[in-house]
């Protein structure tokens, strides 16, 4: 597992009269291997999750994993820490499914023969070796988001940060989803409104107006934030 650690990490911006905070001064240190986050829209908890890898830069504080700066040293710390959008549009760029994994791991392997290989054997285990070759438009709602983990995890990483990854989908493919996140062997970060996904972590955050405001067991974190946040 890596260690991530926020040390005061704080993110605000410039609005016309003066700052808004999107999360306040935060510090945590995260090592169990399912991390849940959990509160309501606009909380501030997709921002904690975009911190981890640099796609948000803290105004103040640090972000660390394993040790290396996230602002500083991002492009390192994304080959370890990979992000899995709510829309898998937003990550899904090549015409035909194969491609899209193949684009993911041209950093990885140079030699084109063995880059498709590779990435016909990442859509084998997640269950997409039939859709090498279709228009990615052409997939369901629950392909797409497997497609787009596909991506993601083709390098490896060893962290994968899920921001609301079954919101868009139907009960069916919210399962399937669910249970590949749960069986990786990656250290996982799962944003999410869905609380039974949270209660299967090892550890919730309930985030609510730019706070981390209860940090704990599952199922004490779900409590809270049905009792005190979402009333």
């Amino acid at each position: 597992m890596a260690t991530i650690e926020l040390d005061g990490a704080t993110v605000a911006v410039d609005v016309p009269d003066g700052e808004r905070v999107i999360l306040a001064p935060t510090t945590l240190t995260l090592t169990e291997r399912r991390v849940g986050v959990i509160g309501a829209n606009g909380s501030g908890k997709s921002t904690l999750a975009r911190l981890l890898n640099g796609l948000v830069s803290p105004t103040s504080g640090r972000v660390l994993v394993d040790g290396m700066d996230v602002a500083r040293q991002g492009s390192a710390v994304r080959r370890t820490v990979a992000f899995a959008f709510t829309d898998p549009a937003a990550q899904l760029v090549m015409p035909t499914c194969v491609e899209d994994v193949e684009l993911s791991l041209r950093k990885k392997e140079r030699n084109a023969d063995r880059r498709r290989e590779l990435a016909l054997a990442v859509l084998e285990r997640f269950g997409l070796a039939d859709h090498a070759h279709v228009s990615v438009h052409a997939l369901s709602g629950g392909q797409k988001q497997l497609l787009a983990l596909a991506g993601v995890l083709a390098t490896e990483p060893t962290v994968l940060v899920a921001d609301e990854p079954t919101t868009l989908l139907d009960l069916a493919n919210t399962r399937r989803v669910a249970e590949l996140l749960f069986g990786l062997e990656q250290q996982l970060v799962l944003v999410t409104h869905d609380l039974d996904l949270a209660r299967r972590c090892d550890r919730v955050l309930v985030v609510d107006e730019a706070q981390v405001v209860f940090d704990g067991a599952a199922e004490a974190a779900v409590e809270h934030y049905v009792t005190s946040v979402a009333t």
